[in-house]
């Protein structure tokens, strides 16, 4: 495979002590570390997505099943990587029995993570892991092999020959790295006649990634398909090829909110990865209280994928782990 390679850029975020939080609290608690029920604060990504309101009710309903209670808070977008940390901080200070961290850059919570664990409260990575071994344990996809399985499906679709794209979430969480890698990675074993541009960060924005996606094609009159790694790099480079007038394009995300599999049906999209974010919130929470309890368990809990296009759609075992 030829490929343009992209340098590393490491987002620094500041590490503010504000204890005011932003976002919103769900669960059967009142966002307090006291009362009778182990409590678990869970900090994600975001609240923008149908993916993370997903995640959410699986924690509740877990944390129902369990007789926990827990909140969920995200910052607005997930390019909001200050004000995650202050929503860390804030959990941190209600001293809950665990907490729950879906990281938007790998390395910046790493002091808070450090003062978690000199607090004695076990810290649960979900969806992406972090630069740290503070976390007992990470609940997330493969999102390499996920990624591998979207770069092969792609390259059936272009014939195995031509330039592809790709529109990437971030390179600061290990979701985004691990996407952009595992994607990659694929193409050039298996790909030598499919050129793969360089990366493009639209940080899950969708009229970012659409942006991003009209440059790209105006650059690249040639483009045979472009990648997108998450529900709203997807949502946007639909949008953006829409905008631009391109057709022939075969396209290829990851997740599976309603915009996305209403895209699939109607032929926009070829097909994606989907993840099972429902399962997601629920295997958080399981491990959350196996922390609590001081039970061992894996470095890693693997929650799955499945592909999906126009032929299985309407599967049982698709339409089980579509999040509309």
């Amino acid at each position: 495979m030829k490929m343009l390679k992209a340098g590393a850029v490491l987002l620094g975020a500041a590490l503010t002590l504000s204890l005011t939080a932003c976002g919103e609290e769900g669960g059967t608690g009142d966002g307090g570390g006291g009362g009778d029920k182990p409590y678990i604060a869970i900090v994600s990504k975001g609240f923008q997505h149908q993916f993370w309101q997903a995640v959410k009710k699986g924690a509740e309903e877990e944390a129902a099943k369990q007789g926990a209670r827990v909140t969920f808070v995200g910052p607005p977008t997930e390019q909001d990587v200050e004000e995650q940390i202050n929503m860390l901080t804030n959990d941190i200070a209600k001293s809950p029995q665990a907490i729950g961290f879906a990281a938007l850059d790998s390395q910046a919570a790493e002091p808070l993570l450090q003062q978690a664990k000199s607090q004695n409260i076990p810290v649960i990575a979900f969806d992406s892991g972090v630069d740290s071994d503070v976390p007992v344990t990470t609940v997330s996809t493969d999102n390499k092999a996920a990624a591998a399985e979207a770069a092969k499906h792609m390259a059936e679709l272009v014939g195995n020959k031509g330039k592809v794209a790709m529109v990437v979430h971030d390179q600061t969480s290990k979701s985004g790295t691990d996407r952009r890698d595992g994607f990659m990675a694929w193409m050039e074993q298996n790909a030598p006649d499919i050129t793969v541009l360089e990366p493009q960060y639209g940080g899950g924005d969708q009229l970012e990634s659409a942006n991003i996606t009209k440059s790209i094609i105006s650059a690249n009159p040639d483009l045979k398909g472009i990648y997108a790694s998450n529900e709203g790099s997807a949502i946007g480079v639909i949008k953006g090829v829409e905008e631009s007038g391109k057709t022939g394009l075969q396209l290829v995300g990851f997740d599976s909110g309603k915009a996305q599999v209403d895209a699939i049906r109607d032929g926009a999209m070829a097909g994606a990865v989907t993840q099972d974010p429902v399962d997601m919130g629920r295997e958080l929470v399981v491990a959350a209280m196996k922390a609590i309890n001081g039970e061992d368990q894996p470095k890693t809990v693997d929650t799955g994928f499945k592909w999906y296009d126009k032929t299985n759609v309407d599967a049982a075992d698709i339409k089980a782990v579509l999040y509309d």
